[in-house]
């Protein structure tokens, strides 16, 4: 144990870092004993044992930081540390890759929100005219008599992408059409969108990048391990610590779940105990995971919940239109910008090798995870959906 001089208490664990992160807020005694996994969630199945009540006291004042001796050293924790504080404090430079229907949206979002918390917004297409058509669109995005008001937006080459805070990756290939006969589009999209992220994973590990590396394209689950993977591998395939810390990585799909389920909430009443004592878990997909409640929970009616939530983007295709526009609102620029202002928000986080999305926040002291005494059912269902997204990659 290290004690700083801004009077956190450092606790240092010896983890595999294939399924550990680097460095996180200690919310719970029991995530400094054994390995870290999906019982992170449910500070049920944390163990106090053995653990001295100053530190206990300590931990539950959000003072306590566990860093994992198997990432660096004491010397590149202490940079990373003052990077990170930086980082909190500082408004962001946001790099955004891919100007599409759901980049694009993202973009718009970003600028109108983000004026408290973004200092300027890169963008970068590979169609040049599409960067000069949304460069020109959003600086002529302005309020009158305060046209400084918004951050402002420039195109920047790919040599440059992570000269930034937050890479935004948009990029996506093989959406199916409007129509097509497609159980699960996330994982169609899948391989065809896993070895884009890969490359640019890749050029975040060359540029040693410091900052948050936000995946939104689909399906932002295995994405996000499959950029943490192919950031820390040589050319030989070999895992070398050398990219990416995982928490550095995170999945922004679950928020427009959850926003999903509120809808549909407002409009029965017996779903309305999920917009005071709800939570949503888990992938942007399938295996989404909704709970009416944690105090109360009802586990018939949190599937039903589930069910319409997982079906509404099937709602609006069967209007005729691609359901982008509330993923890249609620999913990625709302969340996006909670994550910058180090508020509570809905994404996929590191958790024993596998990425899965529940509600977190990044503080000065680094990633903490929401850990609540879950009921069994709800932890069950919990576990299929942490197992699925584990058989992927």
């Amino acid at each position: 144990m290290r004690e700083k001089v801004n009077s956190d208490v450092v606790i240092e664990v010896q983890r595999d870092p294939r399924t550990s992160k680097g460095r996180f807020v200690v919310s719970h005694p029991g995530m400094l004993q054994g390995e870290e996994g999906l019982h992170w969630l449910d500070s049920g199945r944390l163990s106090q044992e053995k653990t001295n009540q100053g530190l206990i006291e300590a931990i539950y004042r959000g003072e306590v930081i566990g860093q994992n001796t198997s990432w660096l050293d004491d010397v590149a924790w202490e940079k990373r540390d003052l990077y990170w504080r930086e980082w909190m404090k500082k408004k962001k430079v946001v790099h955004l890759l891919a100007l599409g229907d759901v980049g694009g949206t993202v973009l718009i979002g970003l600028k109108l929100l983000g004026a408290d918390c973004i200092q300027e917004i890169g963008i970068c297409d590979l169609d040049e005219k599409v960067c000069r058509r949304w460069e020109c669109e959003m600086n002529q995005t302005a309020f009158p008599w305060d046209y400084d008001r918004l951050p402002p937006v420039k195109v920047v080459d790919t040599q440059k992408l992570f000269d930034c805070d937050l890479f935004v990756f948009c990029a996506s290939k093989g959406i199916p059409p409007v129509g097509a006969k497609v159980e699960d589009v996330r994982m169609a999209q899948f391989e065809a969108n896993r070895t884009i992220v890969e490359s640019f994973a890749r050029m975040a590990r060359l540029r040693n990048f410091q900052g948050v590396f936000a995946v939104v394209s689909d399906p932002v689950d295995p994405l996000c391990k499959a950029a943490f993977l192919a950031s820390n591998e040589d050319e030989n395939g070999k895992f070398d610590k050398k990219g990416l810390l995982p928490e550095q990585i995170q999945g922004y799909g679950l928020g427009v779940m959850n926003a999903r389920a509120a809808y549909y909430a407002k409009q029965e009443e017996r779903f309305a105990d999920f917009l005071t004592e709800g939570r949503a878990y888990g992938p942007h997909g399938q295996d989404l995971v909704i709970a009416n409640s944690i105090e109360n929970y009802d586990d018939e009616r949190s599937v039903e919940l589930t069910k319409m939530a997982v079906e509404a983007n099937l709602r609006t295709r069967e209007l005729g239109f691609k359901p982008y526009i509330a993923p890249a609102l609620s999913s990625a620029a709302i969340s996006l910008i909670l994550t910058m202002k180090g508020e509570w928000h809905y994404s996929s986080n590191f958790l024993g090798g596998v990425y899965m999305g529940s509600r977190n926040r990044y503080t000065m002291q680094g990633l903490e995870i929401e850990s609540l005494p879950l009921p069994q059912k709800l932890y069950k269902r919990l576990t299929r959906a942490y197992e699925g997204l584990g058989a992927i990659l």
